[in-house]
């Protein structure tokens, strides 16, 4: 069965997405210098992507 082309159009949109994943978000607040090594990743303060 194949798939109907509206689906298959939205994989190759790479729209920008408005949610990081943890790992994302440690390496923003790292470079922004708002989070050291040893510091809890649970509770981390909210960010923005980088445009």
């Amino acid at each position: 069965m194949s798939q109907h082309r509206s689906l298959r159009a939205a994989s190759n949109l790479g729209a920008k997405r408005n949610v990081l994943k943890r790992f994302e978000r440690v390496a923003l607040l790292q470079k922004r210098s708002q989070w050291k090594a040893g510091d809890r990743v649970t509770g981390l303060r909210k960010t923005k992507p980088e445009a």
